[in-house]
């Protein structure tokens, strides 16, 4: 008794060719969307992933990873404007649950509040909304070092009050260290737009090559239904 086994795979060329330059068109819509988040504070680039099966499973072997790497840090007139010179997120609570951004354009409510722009407040390393002991007269009056923590000058004692400390975390959610906090600076995107350009390049050769052959098959596919039907 012989026995054979194994794995065989064949289908026609059309269905192979549109999954292609489906999973194409899906990592030009990454590339897209890198190039249209240029000059987006906070945003981080995707890279596509592709798996070794996605040439038989398609867009749902395609995935995506976002690059950590810190963007262009430039100075900012607002001194609720907050970066970091090294990897790490804000924590921001929303209603959705808490968030993890780069985004550090924040603000005050007239409670001394911490929120960003969508008004959701801003957490400290506790995991609770950041508050300030006074609210200040001017933004400038709050001050932020480069571990992270926030106080506020009291004109009434002279001092400055500590109103806690960002709760900047990794993609894992563990504290980072030394985040190295700069106030008055916006990080822009870690986007490179050349990088961008070259990476659209060998996706439109894929898909050109896939759709030419789109085109063949189905052109013979015609000539046969044709040849078949004069036939008849």
């Amino acid at each position: 008794m012989q026995i054979n086994g194994g794995v065989r795979f064949c289908e026609q060329g059309m269905k192979a060719s549109i999954r292609a330059m489906h999973v194409q068109s899906e990592i030009l819509g990454m590339i897209n969307e890198n190039v249209a988040g240029f000059d987006k504070v906070g945003y981080q680039r995707r890279e596509p992933v592709v798996s070794s099966f996605t040439e038989y499973i398609g867009v749902h072997g395609l995935s995506s990873t976002v690059d950590d790497q810190v963007g262009r840090i430039m100075v900012s007139k607002n001194p609720l404007d907050i970066t970091m010179a090294n990897k790490g997120y804000f924590q921001i609570q929303t209603p959705q649950g808490v968030q993890l951004t780069r985004d550090g354009r924040f603000k005050l409510d007239k409670d001394g509040n911490l929120l960003n722009l969508e008004d959701n407040p801003v957490l400290s390393d506790s995991g609770m909304p950041i508050k300030l002991p006074v609210v200040p007269d001017n933004p400038s009056q709050v001050i932020v070092n480069t571990k992270g923590q926030v106080s506020v000058y009291d004109k009434n004692s002279n001092n400055l009050l500590v109103a806690g400390h960002l709760g900047i975390v990794d993609a894992n959610g563990m504290a980072v260290l030394d985040p190295d906090v700069k106030q008055g600076y916006n990080e822009y995107s870690n986007v490179t737009i050349q990088n961008e350009f070259l990476a659209v390049k060998p996706v439109v050769r894929n898909f050109e090559a896939n759709r030419q052959i789109f085109l063949i098959e189905s052109a013979n596919l015609q000539k046969v239904i044709s040849q078949l039907g004069s036939a008849s």
